[in-house]
């Protein structure tokens, strides 16, 4: 038991003195962007619509700053993108209503339940998301990841979100 407290120990404190754990959790891959080599070398583009994420914090607009990380993230991995980010809320059957109306392949929501600086002396940033991919089409789900992740004190939250949402998008 004393060795299993001391490994446990040991990776807390390992954790903590290297300043950034980063945990993701990815069901699927998102879906490609593929290049038509045959005839046109064109990309085969992918349309998604992007809602604001839903904010569960108390930091205000969280949601809508980390949509806005999301959506610079999959422009530059050659998606296109209709943004929707605004202080509504959407649910999902005005979500999949919106993305009808777009013409777009899927849609993405989801939501930010950390987006702070923790107490302390280094002040450092913590960020905990949730998105979600769905087929507009049929509504059904086809990837999903959780991320959370933080870093040191010299480290902005809008560094920490895009380091930890361009990991969750790579998958």
């Amino acid at each position: 038991m004393n060795v299993i407290k001391s490994v446990v120990f040991g990776f807390i404190f390992l954790m903590s003195m290297t300043g950034c754990v980063a945990i993701v959790k990815v069901d699927t891959p998102l879906p490609g962007v593929s290049i038509d080599k045959r005839e046109t070398n064109e990309r085969k583009s992918v349309l998604i619509s992007l809602l604001a994420l839903n904010n569960y914090t108390d930091t205000p607009q969280a949601g809508m700053r980390a949509s806005s990380i999301i959506e610079g993230v999959l422009l530059a991995k050659g998606y296109r993108v209709i943004t929707h980010i605004s202080a509504e809320n959407y649910n999902i059957s005005k979500a999949l209503e919106i993305a009808k109306k777009d013409g777009s392949d899927y849609f993405m929501y989801g939501g930010v339940s950390e987006w702070r600086y923790k107490t302390g002396i280094d002040g450092e940033p913590a960020v905990s998301i949730q998105c979600t991919l769905a087929e507009t089409n049929s509504s059904k789900v086809v990837w999903n990841a959780t991320g959370a992740d933080s870093d040191w004190g010299n480290a902005s939250i809008g560094t920490t979100a895009q380091n930890l949402i361009e990991s969750m998008l790579s998958n």
